[in-house]
């Protein structure tokens, strides 16, 4: 399945341990992200609407209310490159 440049961006920064932090209403709608690196850079320019391509696509998953990561479907989805370790 292909996926956009975005997408694969994001999917790099959670292979090598990254996490995604939702901003949630009381209602549970969610409002903003931040995307975390290893080293704890926030990655600009990730939409709500590419975390929600990822969330149905089931490649980024919350483990009892904590940031979303990137699950078995996610690695298989993102292609290697030489920087992945």
């Amino acid at each position: 399945m292909d996926i956009s440049k975005d997408e694969q961006r994001v999917l790099h920064a959670l292979a090598k341990g990254g996490r995604i932090e939702a901003a949630k209403t009381t209602s549970g709608r969610i409002t903003g992200l931040s995307v975390f690196t290893r080293e704890g850079w926030t990655m600009l320019g990730v939409s709500v609407r590419t975390f929600r391509k990822l969330k149905r696509l089931r490649a980024v998953a919350s483990h009892q209310s904590g940031p979303y990561r990137i699950t078995r479907r996610g690695l298989e989805l993102v292609r290697s490159q030489l920087d992945n370790r």
